[in-house]
């Protein structure tokens, strides 16, 4: 028996989001403000489904400490920092100090800025800094794509066994099939190298733009 994915129309979204716990009202003006603010950037942030799995992906296993590349305006830091607990700590990784001055307002809004370590500058050399060993309970990745293998390489030896990395973008509006520009041999490649890691176990999940669930052995 063939098993299909169900074709995501715009129509079954809407019942999708429909029956999901739906973005509260910070959160809808979050993307509100991001899509008024940096309209030519704005698909960057991930869907109000993302957000959600984020928080409840992070509250499943248990995560305490936590890890993202790439943060522009803040909605997936937010998502991930209510799923931590009050002592929970995120760090973040990002270039822009004005992606991330709408996120510091609305994490503050939201009472989670003290969970949360907004670390500005290359990623890579940020993930270099943190401590070698074991110790991150959730990753989440969506940064340049050519630079996704060098986080992958930083960031799965400092997370726990049963530690979980998401990674976005990687089915890339469908040009992994026909790849042409260094962005998307850059995400083929990635996808090519994380499916043969026997450090993890993985599904691509097919919410938003996909979305790998890994979760290291």
């Amino acid at each position: 028996m063939t098993y299909r994915t169900t074709p995501l129309t715009d129509e079954l979204r809407d019942y999708l989001l429909a029956h999901s716990t739906p973005p509260d009202e910070l959160a809808r003006d979050l993307i509100a403000e991001t899509q008024a603010s940096v309209p030519d950037r704005a698909s960057m942030q991930v869907a109000p489904e993302q957000a959600r799995l984020l928080t409840l992906l992070t509250r499943i296993c248990g995560a305490r400490y936590a890890v993202e590349v790439g943060t522009f305006t803040g909605f997936s830091a937010l998502a991930i920092a209510r799923g931590l607990p009050a002592d929970g700590k995120l760090i973040c990784c990002d270039v822009s100090e004005e992606y991330t001055a709408i996120a510091r307002r609305y994490w503050a809004r939201a009472g989670v800025d003290d969970r949360i370590e907004l670390r500005l500058g290359p990623a890579a050399d940020t993930l270099r800094a943190m401590p070698a060993e074991p110790h991150v309970d959730l990753a989440f990745i969506d940064a340049n794509k050519t630079g996704y293998l060098t986080y992958w390489s930083e960031l799965v030896p400092r997370v726990r066994s049963g530690g979980v990395v998401l990674v976005d973008n990687v089915l890339w509006k469908g040009r992994v099939l026909a790849p042409e520009s260094p962005d998307d041999h850059a995400v083929v490649e990635f996808n090519k190298h994380v499916v043969a890691d026997d450090r993890v176990e993985l599904v691509i999940l097919p919410i938003g733009d996909g979305m790998t669930l890994a979760r290291k052995k």
